[in-house]
C-alpha cells in the first residue's frame, strides 16, 4: 500500500503524546493525525480536545481522529510515546529499560504487521536502546527508525551558550552526541558562533572568563531531571524536538540535526545506536555524517558506545525468549 504522505500516527497519549499533537497542529505540519493508545477513551479526550484548536484562525483545519495499529499501513511517520517516563526522585532513564523494552517490542510487532515504509520516531526510554532493538529484531530499514536522541539536548546546550555569550541560541553550531544520558558528549573542537571556535568565545565576546566546559556538560545532563524534579514530568521541549523531526521529514529539508541511529561503521562501530548528525528528509535518513572528532572526542564516543552495549545486552537477555 502507498504512502500517505502528510499522515501522523501518535502511538501513545500521555502527557508527551498529547503535547507532540497539540504541537504539530499549531505548526501546522500535517494533514491527518491518527492517536493510537491503549486507554480509547483517554485518547478520544485528547483527539477532541486538540480538534477544537483547528477552528482558530492560522491553525490546519487537519483530520485527527482516534485510530488503531491498522491505520499504520499507509502512514509517513509513526511516532512512538508509549511506556513509563522517568519519575521525580529517579532520574536515570535506563530504569526503564526492563518495562519499556517489552513495550516497544509490543509496538513493533502491531506496527509491522502492517507497514515497513513508514518513518518510525521513538520517543521513549531509553530510546538508545529501543532504536537499536527495533530495528535489529524486527528488520526494518535502519534509514527509516531514530530516536529524538540527543536533539533536545542539543537545544538546550545551544540555548546555554547563547545566553553566556549573548546571541541567538539558533547562531550556536555544537551537538551533544552520543547516549541520550549519563553517557552523552559535546565535541568541543566543532563547537561555533558563526564560526568562531569555543576556544575563542571568550575573547571575542569579550566575557569575563572563560566557558565552564565541565559545568556546560553537566547542565545539559541535568536540566532535563531537574524540570521532572520541578513539574513532575517533561514535555514542551521533546515535544518541540519530535515535531521538528517531524517537520524536517514532511517538507523534505535535508537539515543536519542529532538524532538516534544505528551506526552503519561511523567510527567503526555497528552494533549500537547513538546521536549522530544525520541528514533527514522525506525517505528519513538519507546520510549520518562523522564529526571530525578530536582525541578526547574518540574517547568520550568509546565509552559511550561501551555503555550502551552493555544496555543492550542486558536487553536481550531479558527478551531472547520472547517470540518477534
Amino acid at each position: 500500500m502507498s504512502i500517505s504522505y502528510g499522515k501522523l500516527v501518535i502511538i501513545g497519549a500521555g502527557k508527551v503524546g498529547s503535547s507532540i499533537l497539540n504541537a504539530a497542529l499549531q505548526m501546522n505540519l500535517l494533514d491527518d493525525i491518527v492517536v493510537v493508545n491503549r486507554n480509547r477513551q483517554r485518547a478520544l479526550g485528547e483527539v477532541l480536545d486538540a480538534s477544537h484548536t483547528t477552528a482558530f484562525a492560522y491553525s490546519a483545519n487537519a483530520s485527527i481522529r482516534v485510530g488503531d495499529y491498522e491505520d499504520c499501513r499507509d502512514a509517513h511517520i509513526i511516532v512512538v510515546t508509549a511506556g513509563p517516563s522517568i519519575q521525580p526522585g529517579n532520574h536515570e532513564r535506563n530504569t526503564l529499560l526492563h518495562q519499556n523494552v517489552q513495550v516497544m517490542n509490543e509496538v513493533m510487532t502491531n506496527i509491522t504487521k502492517y507497514t515497513k515504509e513508514a518513518i518510525i520516531v521513538i520517543v521513549s526510554n531509553p530510546l538508545d536502546i529501543l532504536t537499536y532493538l527495533s530495528c535489529r529484531k524486527f528488520d526494518y530499514p535502519e534509514n527509516r527508525i531514530l530516536g529524538t536522541g540527543t536533539l533536545l539536548d542539543t537545544a538546550r546546550f545551544n540555548k546555554m551558550i547563547g545566553d553566556q555569550c549573548g546571541v541567538d541560541a539558533k547562531n550556536v553550531v555544537g551537538f551533544v552526541l552520543g547516549e541520550h544520558g549519563a553517557t552523552s558528549f559535546i565535541p568541543w573542537n566543532t563547537v561555533n558562533i558563526v564560526g568562531v571556535p569555543f576556544n575563542e568565545l571568550q575573547q571575542k565576546f569579550g566575557l569575563e572568563k572563560p566557558l565552564d566546559r565541565e559545568q556546560l556538560l553537566r547542565e545539559t545532563k541535568t536540566v532535563g531531571p531537574r524540570i521532572v524534579d520541578l513539574k513532575g514530568y517533561t514535555s514542551s521541549g521533546v515535544s518541540l524536538a519530535a515535531c521538528r523531526i517531524i517537520g524536517a521529514i514532511v517538507r523534505n529539508e535535508h537539515c543536519i540535526i542529532p538524532v538516534s541511529t544505528v551506526m552503519r561503521g561511523q567510527y567503526g562501530y555497528s552494533d549500537a545506536a547513538m546521536s549522530l548528525p544525520c541528514v533527514i528528509g522525506r525517505e528519513g535518513i538519507s546520510r549520518v555524517l562523522e564529526l571530525p572528532l578530536d582525541d578526547e572526542g574518540m574517547n568520550d564516543l568509546k565509552i559511550c558506545h561501551d555503555h550502551l552495549r552493555e544496555l543492550i545486552l542486558e536487553a536481550q537477555n531479558e527478551v531472547q525468549d520472547e517470540p518477534a
